[in-house]
């Protein structure tokens, strides 16, 4: 580690309180899914008091799909990690993240359903607005930030594999919903979305055009990064933001969906699903990148990004990223590649 960052994470670790909105802090979206984006909420909500989670509605597994398929409503399940990692470090932070978080162990047919799966749909049939509702969860959690679902419908995700039948290796099949597609064997070669022209979130496509940077990734690169792009009212303001973007690469890849992809490999898949899609800055773990070269050469010339490499996993040797060193990374980015002066 080196003592730049070691006296950034210092800084970090220092704060009591994830940062305030202020004239000194950046604008920023984060876009994912699931585990990578809670990551990311995690360390930015430590260095920008203006945050704002755009999430992916393709979930079709556990509680989320359940409630999905019995009720017609958007998968809750990301949006409720997201929430969870917004909420902050004291007390009161900490409950309502581990009740919303919370899942029933029963026989029954609540075995399974999560606290704030639950909630957020109760209130979605309540107010009849997904944006308000969400809203409201944040405040009662005392979140720091707010989420947004990328899509006012569900999305159903479908992949076309390459070697999906075993006795076929070299046969392309099409496997349908994000459960499968995250655990499929073969290799993922591309993905769209069922409505092909999903609507995007209004509330969503103007945080990205006014945002001042812009965050992709981590996490599951075909279930819950690339979805994204597949909204073209949402690609279409993430090439119009004068906003700078910064694209965080995972620590490994994913068994089933990435099995074997090295870092370039991930920048190709995602290039060619937004071939017009530039990019100010790949961020990736030191360690986790075997040819820095390659990974360089490769950023410039699929968006035009410079790369920056820093330790951000946990030091216990899980492919998990730590919130203060991946906090530090971004600030880091942040004030090197941002605008000069004062945001805003």
């Amino acid at each position: 580690m080196t003592g730049r960052t070691l006296r950034l994470t210092s800084r970090i670790r220092r704060r009591s309180s994830p940062a305030k909105p202020g004239k000194g802090t950046p604008k920023v979206v984060a876009l994912g899914g699931g585990m990578g984006l809670s990551a990311s909420l995690a360390a930015l909500r430590r260095i920008t008091g203006d945050l704002t989670a755009v999430v992916t509605v393709a979930d079709d597994g556990g509680s989320s799909g359940r409630l999905r398929d019995e009720l017609g409503v958007l998968p809750p399940g990301d949006l409720r990690k997201a929430l969870a990692a917004l909420c902050g470090d004291d007390d009161w932070g900490q409950t309502w993240a581990r009740v919303i978080q919370h899942r029933f162990q029963s026989p029954g047919e609540m075995n399974g359903h999560a606290v704030g799966n639950l909630l957020i749909v109760a209130l979605w049939e309540q107010l009849g607005d997904h944006v308000q509702a969400l809203d409201l969860v944040g405040k009662l959690l005392g979140a720091h930030g707010r989420v947004l679902p990328m899509s006012a419908v569900p999305l159903e995700l479908l992949a076309e594999v390459r070697g999906h039948d075993p006795a076929r290796p070299d046969a392309m099949g099409t496997v349908r919903g994000q459960a499968n597609v995250a655990l499929t064997p073969g290799e993922v070669q591309s993905v769209h979305v069922v409505p092909h022209d999903p609507p995007a979130v209004p509330e969503a496509v103007a945080a990205v055009l006014d945002a001042d940077w812009v965050v992709l990734g981590p996490g599951s690169w075909f279930s819950s990064v690339i979805p994204h792009l597949l909204v073209p009212e949402l690609l279409d303001a993430l090439i119009e933001t004068k906003a700078r973007k910064v694209l965080s690469l995972n620590l490994a890849p994913q068994p089933g969906e990435t099995d074997g992809f090295s870092p370039q490999r991930h920048l190709e898949v995602l290039g060619r699903h937004a071939p017009k899609l530039a990019l100010d800055v790949v961020l990736a773990d030191e360690a986790a990148v075997p040819d820095r070269e390659e990974l360089i050469d490769a950023a410039k010339e699929r968006f035009g990004a410079a790369v920056e490499l820093a330790p951000v996993a946990r030091p216990d040797g899980t492919p998990r990223h730590d919130p203060e060193l991946l906090a530090a990374a971004y600030d880091r980015i942040f004030r090197m590649h941002g605008r000069i002066g004062p945001w805003r």
